[in-house]
């Protein structure tokens, strides 16, 4: 993930006096959270995992579908990552290779087995569901410093007992789905607990609940689980995660379009 030289790096690192940390506005500390929480999740280099993607309708009724992930860490932009659909047959071989940036709209090709074509997606549709799920476009790529402009709100007990920060999250990048993010972070790992959507009439949309946290080699965390329940249409979609590998070696090589063609 990219880090941005800001006065909440500074203040982490000491250079500012503890006068100034008292001074700090509510959009300074909120700046400087996203700061550290994108700090404390950087040097991973890779990771694999495989993932069970659970709907859920109004009704209760289920579909699943399971999907190999891999992820690259890049240094100086946004991460890149690839999703491959296994099960069931008639999503066989999909899959979606997502570049993040910054401000600059994300790069996100989807390939479509049936038709043998990769397809990009326009910054103009990143607000659109991914593949059926209560996931957008846009929030499958990983989340820039850059992305936002950043309001600390409070503290408050949160999750599975821990202690979070709450900060404002609003969208600085074209075409997104949200006015603003409300999301909790607790205080001791940097781990995002809860994210709240709100759609561009400002009324609250979604919420992403992140699960069952582990600590992997090299001191990162993961959830097991990721539950988006939708509050306007009353579907979920469940995200179930197992198989972290943060030792495989991948490149860039496994990451561009022609990679999409040769996945299975």
């Amino acid at each position: 993930m990219k880090s941005i030289i800001t006065y909440a790096t500074a203040l982490l690192v000491g250079v500012l006096p503890f006068h100034a940390a008292l001074s700090q506005s509510a959009e300074e500390k909120g700046l400087e959270i996203a700061t550290a929480t994108n700090q404390r999740d950087s040097g991973w280099s890779h990771v694999t995992a495989d993932m069970e993607m659970i709907l859920k309708n109004r009704a209760g009724k289920e579909s699943r579908r399971k999907i190999s992930f891999r992820q690259l860490e890049v240094h100086g932009d946004g991460d890149k990552s690839l999703s491959l659909f296994l099960e069931p047959k008639d999503v066989t071989g999909t899959a979606m290779l997502t570049f993040s940036h910054g401000l600059e709209p994300d790069d996100q090709w989807l390939y479509l087995p049936a038709i043998k074509r990769v397809k990009r997606i326009s910054s103009k549709n990143k607000s659109g569901p991914f593949m059926g799920s209560e996931f957008a476009f846009e929030d499958l790529g990983s989340q820039e410093v850059e992305k936002f402009a950043y309001r600390f709100i409070k503290e408050e007990a949160c999750g599975e007992g821990f202690q979070c920060n709450v900060i404002e999250r609003l969208p600085q990048y074209k075409s997104s789905g949200y006015k603003r993010q409300i999301a909790w972070i607790d205080k001791e790992h940097y781990r995002t607990i809860k994210i709240e959507y709100y759609d561009r009439k400002d009324s609250l949309l979604k919420t992403l609940d992140f699960i069952g946290y582990n600590e992997y080699v090299g001191n990162f965390w993961r959830a097991d689980r990721f539950e988006m329940v939708n509050h306007q249409t009353g579907k979920s979609t469940s995200l179930l995660w197992t198989n972290y590998d943060f030792e495989s070696v991948l490149d860039d090589s496994d990451f561009n379009q022609k990679a999409l063609k040769r996945l299975l």
